[in-house]
């Protein structure tokens, strides 16, 4: 046995004349050959220094307290001593001073004890006594030690806990220390593996069973060890094979119905961890359920329910259940989009490609595969590093903007046509006009009952669906007359509605009413320059007009009265059509009905949904954040698992499905909803009703993917007012959402809007969003086997008789929207504004992608006034180039409106600065009701590294400008790309800053390569000063590797674009500043795009100072606000949300006990979100 050697003098700090302080001198003097020599005089000072211990508090301190060598000298005093009770006495006192074990750790006493151990196992028989006291003091350093468990396989010493439990089973009084002590080294993996090849498994087995209410004690301790055992893979199959599962599913049951008074929980709650640590592999969940564990556990859950201590049974018991859940694959054909486009040619790699390349039958399979596989440790990782994000970019070299436009000039030289702001002379027409905008020359459509004349004939594709249309509507059936009004209330189908104009201007829709019959609506329109300053107090005007038939007109719109059409000539029920031209001055329903028809879909949608056609006014009221209900989450997934349980009670009948083209909407006898989303930016591919009121909702995946499933947008009627309907979509795929949060969904009622209030609103309760038993292929989640769905569900009830009703993930807006605002836009031009409209490309499905240029006409044709015109910097903002984030539209709507508007801070914009906007970055996503891809089935805004010209065409040219710009020495100063953010709330900007990236990641670095201009947080602080939805807090300014292809890091990077944003919206609400509480409306987020252009007014005034280095300080007193103190570069790669009761579990396959929380009062919140995931969110 080695000796430890004490070289340092008793010296402390305490008073010299202490009496403890004297007798550990002493016993210091006799270590070594003394102490064998006179092992009297040891004892005698050794119980002296234990009796002031156990009797005077001060004196323990004085032997703990810093500086103090007393701990090195009862230690080396054990290591020494070859006497029982000299070791008795020793140990006591360590015992005693095991307040602060870490000290105890850190002097060697766990290597001495287990030595001691090891030597008093030869001796036989070994003491008892000692046994147990080593065990007691093993049992309480083990946790303070983190190298515990690698000392005790070392040193021998797993051996002999083992055979002292194995010779003990029946001395509760050794074994209970012996079985602590094993629960510590059994959280070591590799000492797990290594007890159960030694029968420590089937060991447990024998202990906890039967069951017995004698030595309850023992019997948690021993359910500790055993769940920690079980951890191991290994030892779960060995339990499986010992057909223990059945065993404890029966324990289970008996301590449940013998425990009425809920004493023994924590045993309850031992078994039930044992359960869950053998059904993290397949054949443990397959046992599982052999042995009905599905029934005994949902039974006995629900009996607990009352009880709310028993919430960690209640919640451990789900989390099993819901991993045993026989994984299903999603209840479609294919999880590949149900519409097809064929694109024109496909890469050779990526996964378009692959999707291409798959045979039929193999895009959705469930995987075999146990969850989480990987091969078990057999190496120590009691030492294991923090972790750290590998997603920062190191390489300097990128980190440094290097300017390169890539193309040569010749070629760019075509985009020229595209800035003739910077060309202008201006001498040869008046400056009261401005340059004229590129508009399509395509012909209108309006399709009618009658042939078209031959000026208006369409195109063999467009005509196809014109007389199918009117296949459809012409000849009415004769049923018609007994439709449901619900029925009768589906979307606007184009060939239904007729425009005409009398004599009076007035312009004239004819509309189906919930009857089936048609009515006018008379809307008279201001002049637009007065309404675009007006606000939104104005009352509706809602007017009915008897129908008077439709009128030829011969000045553009043809509409032609139908043949045979459902015309009432009497009394019946009339749709109202709200005028909301006086409400919403940019919105025009005749204008969006004939945008809809130059819009090109791939499903060749015939469809005009209402709340795009009414047009949405946002209501005046708040809407909070909705407070979660306890027990909400955990309510849901138990009426999940009674679809297991109670398989006779599930309807299962299909109602809705896009994969029948023919007739997706299943005609039934009224018991169940009709559901419908062929219109622009619809989503919804198949409708299932599981039980009266109950319907799973599958959403389509984006076109040439076959995943993205995120955005909806459906219309739902025929339902029962004061019924409450439960709604889930099954197969999202983001690892949390803010649904959990406060965020509801989004409904709109037409009748609420023809009686006056035309607008979406925040609805739905029992919200929640959670991982489902619908598995994800391997193919579709990047190789990732394991994976499932998650099911957002709310519960809604319907107000109104015969109502048609639209829910939506965000504020839709769609691009026959885009189309209708742009087209009023122009109408506000005054003399004083410079706007032009230019085709910037054709997108991949034949829509037009437009490319605005706003700023002020120079003040004369002088050369003065035309120099300072096209000297102005540039601005350059994008938006939508993900169609689920239509919060971006709504922002860019509000920056567009305040561009135009004639308040003196916009006219003070427009001169200092000329814009050049795409509105609109993906055309063919929007239309067709993508969540991320284009057509292309791509998500664009990982291509601006190497866009092609034919599969990406918007971003192809839209680079291709600012390349231009760049060489020519134009470069903007702004650049702002505009999304959405899901999982964030507040508004927030990500930047690029060399030195905050280099801060994050730690890599050496020069001050020549930290040298950079602060200018770069200038416009998000100013944002963060005046607009109240704006948080500085969350924005980041660091360069992440799976970021370089986006938009913000390669015009920083390729451009030169110091100040290269992207600037997020929350879809959710804010939680500081005025709208803190606050689920973000339309109004918010419009206002949010106007404060954006008063920011680049205050930027403009900052960048006009010629000494750089006080623009920041500077910069409160020229916004006039009092300056906020704001973090630096906020880089969280975990959700920042604040805990509430319900303890959410998104990882049902989750094997880790210790991140779970107890009950839904926990203060953590276990999110487990996928990191990468998370912040690759939007942008």
């Amino acid at each position: 046995m080695s000796r430890l050697k004490i070289t340092i003098l008793f010296v402390t700090r305490v008073p010299s004349n202490s009496r403890i302080v004297m007798l550990l001198g002493q016993l210091e003097r006799m270590n070594g050959e003394a102490m064998v020599r006179d092992v009297e005089t040891a004892r005698q000072v050794t119980t002296k220094i234990l009796h002031l211990i156990q009797t005077q508090e001060k004196s323990g301190k004085e032997v703990m307290s810093k500086g103090s060598s007393g701990m090195e000298v009862i230690l080396a005093s054990l290591e020494v001593s070859s006497q029982t009770t000299l070791e008795f006495l020793c140990i006591s006192i360590v015992t005693d001073l095991l307040k602060r074990a870490f000290l105890f750790v850190s002097k060697g006493g766990t290597g001495i004890l287990f030595q001691i151990l090891t030597s008093a196992s030869k001796e036989l028989p070994p003491s008892e006594e000692l046994m147990l006291q080593l065990h007691s003091l093993l049992a309480k350093v083990g946790p303070k030690d983190r190298k515990f468990g690698v000392k005790a396989r070392l040193s021998g010493a797993l051996n002999v806990t083992i055979s002292l439990i194995k010779q003990n089973l029946q001395n509760a009084k050794l074994l209970l220390p012996c079985l602590q002590v094993l629960r510590v080294y059994s959280a070591n993996s590799v000492n797990a593996i290594s007890l159960g090849k030694n029968g420590v498994v089937e060991l447990m087995f024998k202990i906890i069973a039967p069951y017995s209410k004698k030595n309850t004690s023992l019997l948690k301790v021993a359910l500790d060890a055993l769940g920690a055992l079980l951890k191991s893979k290994t030892n779960a199959r060995r339990a499986v094979d010992g057909s223990h599962v059945p065993a404890l599913l029966a324990l289970y049951l008996d301590w449940h119905r013998n425990d009425a008074r809920h004493r023994h929980m924590l045993i309850r709650k031992g078994l039930l961890v044992c359960l869950r640590n053998i059904t993290n592999i397949k054949l443990g969940r397959k046992a599982f359920i052999e042995a009905d564990g599905m029934r005994i556990l949902y039974n006995t859950s629900t009996e607990c329910l009352p009880v709310r201590t028993l919430d960690p049974l209640i919640n451990t018991s789900s989390l099993i259940m819901r991993k045993c859940f026989p994984k299903n694959r999603l209840p479609v054909p294919t999880i590949k989009s149900a519409f097809h486009y064929q694109l024109p040619h496909v890469l050779p790699v990526g996964p378009v490609a692959q999707l291409y390349s798959q045979p039929p039958g193999v895009d959705d399979v469930v995987d075999d595969s146990d969850d989480n596989e990987e091969t078990e440790a057999e190496t120590d990782t009691d030492n294991e590093e923090d972790e750290k994000n590998d997603d920062i970019e190191t390489d300097l070299n990128k980190l440094h903007p290097t300017k390169s436009p890539g193309r040569p000039f010749e070629e760019l030289r075509v985009y020229e046509r595209f800035f003739l702001e910077l060309s202008e002379d201006f001498q040869v027409r008046s400056l009261s006009s401005s340059s004229s905008s590129a508009r399509s020359t395509r012909p209108i459509i309006v399709p009618t009952a009658q042939a078209l004349s031959p000026k208006h004939m369409a195109t063999p594709a467009s005509q196809e669906i014109w007389n199918s249309i009117k296949g459809q509507h012409t000849q009415p059936p004769a049923s018609a007359t007994s439709r449901t009004p619900a029925a009768s209330l589906a979307s606007l189908e184009l060939d239904t509605i007729h425009l005409t104009k009398d004599h009076d201007k007035k312009e004239e829709t004819h509309i189906p009413t919930p009857d089936g019959h048609t009515t006018l609506s008379s809307s008279m329109h201001s002049p637009q320059g007065q309404m675009i300053e007006q606000g939104l107090p104005h009352a509706l005007d809602c007017v009915s007009l008897e129908d008077k038939g439709a009128l030829n007109v011969e000045d553009g719109l043809k509409g032609v009265k139908q043949e045979g059409s459902p015309v009432s000539g009497g009394e019946g029920a009339v749709l109202e059509v709200p005028d909301t031209a006086l409400l919403l001055p940019l919105h025009d329903p005749d204008l969006y009905v004939e945008m809809v028809k130059g819009t090109r879909s791939v499903p060749q949608y015939a469809e005009v949904a209402y709340p795009d056609y009414f047009g949405h006014v946002a209501p005046t009221f708040k809407e909070p954040h909705l407070e979660r209900v306890y027990g909400v989450q955990r309510s849901k997934i138990f009426q999940d698992i009674e679809r297991l349980i109670h398989p006779n009670d599930i309807l299962d009948k299909v109602v809705y499905d896009l994969d029948i083209p023919s007739c997706p909407v299943i005609e039934d006898s009224g018991e169940s909803l009709k559901f419908n989303s062929q219109f622009e930016s619809g989503n919804l591919r198949k409708a299932i009703q599981v039980r009266k009121y109950e319907y799973d909702l599958v959403l389509n995946s984006d076109i040439n993917s076959n995943h993205y499933h995120q955005w909806f947008y459906l219309e739902v009627s025929g339902m029962r007012v004061g019924t409450t309907y439960r709604f889930n979509i099954i197969n999202c795929e983001k690892s949390n959402s803010q649904f959990n949060y406060g965020m509801q969904v989004l409904m709109y009622s037409v009748q609420e809007a023809i009686s006056g209030r035309p607008r979406w609103v925040r609805t739905g309760t029992d919200i929640c969003y959670y991982k489902n038993h619908f598995a994800r292929s391997s193919i579709a989640a990047g190789g990732q086997k394991g994976k499932s769905y998650f099911t957002l569900t709310f519960s809604t009830t319907f107000s109104h008789k015969d109502d048609v009703c639209y829910f939506a993930y965000h504020y839709p807006y769609t691009y026959s929207t885009l189309k209708m605002h742009l087209a009023k836009l122009e109408a506000l031009r005054t003399p004083h504004i410079y706007l032009r409209q230019d085709v910037l490309c054709e997108t991949l499905g034949g829509n037009i992608c437009p490319l605005l240029t706003i700023t002020a006409m120079p003040e004369s044709n002088s050369n003065d006034h035309i120099c300072q015109f096209r000297n102005r910097p540039l601005i350059f903002l994008s938006a939508r180039v993900h169609p689920g984030e239509t919060n971006a539209s709504w922002v860019m709507k509000g920056t567009l409106e305040f561009l135009m508007g004639t308040s003196p801070l916009a006219a003070s914009l427009r001169e200092a600065y000329i814009f050049k906007i795409v509105p609109m970055l993906n055309p063919d996503g929007v239309i067709n009701g993508n969540h991320r891809c284009s057509l292309s089935g791509e998500d664009l805004n990982r291509q601006w590294q190497n866009p092609n010209p034919e599969l990406h065409p918007t971003i192809y040219h839209t680079k291709s400008l600012l390349q231009y710009l760049a060489h020519i020495q134009r470069a903007p100063l702004v650049f702002c790309d505009y999304h959405g953010h899901s999982r964030k709330k507040n508004v927030f900007m990500y930047g690029c800053s060399v030195k905050e990236t280099v801060w994050q990641s730690n890599i050496s670095a020069t001050s020549s390569d930290l040298h950079e201009d602060l200018g770069y947080r200038t416009l998000p602080k100013i944002l963060s000063q005046i607009a109240p939805a704006f948080s500085m807090a969350s924005c980041s300014f660091v360069v992440e590797r799976s970021k370089e292809a986006t938009a913000r890091v390669v015009v920083w990077r390729e451009i030169g674009v110091q100040r290269s944003y992207t600037m997020e919206s929350t879809l959710c609400g804010c939680d500081q500043g005025k709208y803190k509480g606050l689920q973000i409306g339309t109004r918010e987020l419009e206002e949010m795009g106007a404060q954006f252009c008063v920011a680049l007014l205050r930027l403009k005034r900052l960048t006009g100072l010629r000494n750089h280095q006080h623009l920041l300080d500077l910069e409160s007193d020229i916004i006039g606000t009092q300056s906020k103190v704001v973090s630096p570069t906020t880089y969280v790669m975990e959700e920042d949300e604040p805990s509430f009761l319900e303890a959410i579990d998104y990882s049902a396959e989750s094997d880790n006990e210790d991140a779970e929380p107890e009950n839904e009062h926990g203060n953590n919140v276990h999110e487990n979100p996928d990191h990468l995931d998370q912040l690759s969110d939007s942008y």
